[in-house]
C-alpha cells in the first residue's frame, strides 16, 4: 500500500491541531517548571536535581533556574542531603503539591472528555493506537 496519501491526511489534521492549540495543554505539562514539578511528586521528594536533568533531558543550568523558580513561588525547597552534605536534595511544599494535583485533575479531565467524545470502542482503539506508536523504536520513524 502507499501511504503518501494517508500521510498527507494526517498532516493536514495536526495542522488542524496545532490552529485550535488542542495539544497546547497537554504539551506544556510535559515541560518546564510542570514537568519539574510532577518529577518530584511523583518521586515524593529527596529528589536530587542531576536526576532532573537526566530524565528531562535539560540542562542542570535550566533545571536550576527552573527549581529557583519554583522555589520563590513556595512550591519546593531544596536542603542539603544529611546523609551526604555534598548532595542537594528538592522537596515539594504543601503548595506544590495543591499546584500540581489540580493540574493532574485538569489535564485527567480533558482527557476525560476527549475519550468520552470519542465513544467507548472509538476510546479504546484510539489508546491502542497510541500504545503501538509509543512502543515503536525512534530510530524506526526517521
Amino acid at each position: 500500500m502507499d501511504y503518501t496519501h494517508l500521510a498527507y491526511e494526517v498532516m493536514e489534521i495536526m495542522k488542524v491541531f496545532k490552529k485550535r492549540n488542542m495539544h497546547k495543554q497537554f504539551h506544556e505539562s510535559m515541560h518546564g517548571e510542570i514537568y519539574t514539578l510532577y518529577y518530584v511528586y511523583q518521586h515524593e521528594g529527596n529528589v536530587i536535581p542531576s536526576d532532573i536533568s537526566n530524565k528531562t533531558g535539560v540542562s542542570t543550568a535550566r533545571v536550576a533556574a527552573t527549581l529557583n523558580s519554583l522555589e520563590k513561588k513556595g512550591m519546593v525547597i531544596r536542603k542539603i542531603d544529611p546523609s551526604d552534605r555534598r548532595r542537594i536534595l528538592v522537596e515539594m511544599t504543601p503548595a506544590g503539591k495543591k499546584e500540581i494535583e489540580e493540574h493532574i485533575k485538569k489535564i485527567t479531565d480533558s482527557t476525560i472528555n476527549m475519550l468520552s467524545y470519542l465513544g467507548e470502542d472509538d476510546a479504546k482503539e484510539y489508546v491502542r493506537i497510541m500504545k503501538r506508536l509509543a512502543d515503536r523504536n525512534p530510530e524506526d520513524c526517521i
